[in-house]
């Protein structure tokens, strides 16, 4: 069972339930967390609330592709972890030391440490949603998607979901110095997140999701990287318990888990490019790329 938004007539933001049979039910509540909460209250499951709720409703006589879709959650925050996979730290490595592979970083030391990586990366007004744009920074010219788990969670640390998300990265600016780790990931439109948050309590395994990153250019695709969240280094919930230390969270933060698909170092995203970013079971988030229209003046 997976939760979406779309926009009903009247441009009215709607919740719904999406089946396995891909059958979509308009839901009462107004967003997931709400959803969330009243199962907490009936002191059920959110999947048993959710079937409750369609068993005596008719679906809408319309396909997923009909929907004007939103991101599935207007997370107030969205953080990211990193070099969580090794393919994550080799890529760092290289940006970091200019393409010598066999030199040790930091980035070495993240991976094997106790303490992983966690940055803020976005807010609700910087997320964008399936088939919105996602932009460029002008400042850089060496730029990938970075396809990404995202974990859905509570203000009390519990994963409530688990979504796609897309964490823009800008490898040119992070390998300069990692201080500029937040001008690598952070700027309008550097994240997006949907289409779909697929149910905690419908998944087993977490570690069994298959990931998949395709980029288009001029819709024929150049780049294609499959990878699974079983070949990650650290477990979600050691991620989230650093995430929660010492820190307040909100209802329906995000946390992207880092990514294990990076495309060849020879390859950055240019103005026009699409990127489709699939999670076995979740769905396939959609982006058109485009270059950010506002100049940066350099004295």
């Amino acid at each position: 069972m997976r939760i979406i938004r779309f926009l009903s007539e009247g441009a009215v933001p709607t919740l719904a339930a999406l089946t396995d049979g891909s059958k979509i039910y308009v839901l009462p509540q107004q967003d997931f967390m709400e959803l969330v909460h009243h199962a907490e209250e009936q002191g059920t499951t959110t999947l048993a609330l959710v079937e409750g709720m369609i068993a005596t409703s008719n679906p809408l006589d319309r396909t997923i592709g009909d929907l004007s879709l939103l991101v599935p959650i207007v997370a107030p925050e969205v953080w990211a972890a990193g070099v969580t996979y090794e393919k994550s730290r080799d890529a760092r490595n290289y940006e970091a030391t200019g393409g010598k592979l066999d030199a040790s970083t930091f980035y070495d030391k993240v991976y094997d440490a106790e303490r992983p990586e966690i940055f803020f990366k976005s807010t609700a007004a910087r997320t964008v949603g399936p088939d919105q744009d996602v932009y460029l920074r002008t400042d850089s010219n060496w730029q990938i998607p970075e396809p990404e788990l995202g974990l859905v969670i509570s203000k009390s640390g519990k994963i409530v979901g688990y979504t796609i998300g897309n964490d823009m990265s800008c490898r040119d600016i992070e390998g300069e110095n990692p201080l500029y780790l937040p001008q690598a990931k952070m700027w309008k439109h550097s994240c997006s997140i949907g289409p779909a948050i697929r149910l905690a309590d419908t998944v087993d395994d977490p570690y069994k999701f298959q990931i998949t990153c395709r980029i288009y250019r001029n819709e024929e695709k150049i780049v294609e990287g499959t990878a699974s969240t079983g070949q990650l280094k650290r477990k979600l919930d050691e991620l989230v318990s650093y995430l929660t230390l010492n820190n307040e969270i909100f209802d329906g933060t995000v946390l992207l888990t880092g990514t294990c698909i990076v495309p060849s170092n020879e390859f950055t995203l240019l103005d026009g490019d699409r990127i489709e970013i699939e999670i076995s079971d979740i769905g396939v988030l959609n982006n058109p790329v485009k270059l950010h229209a506002n100049k940066i003046a350099v004295s």
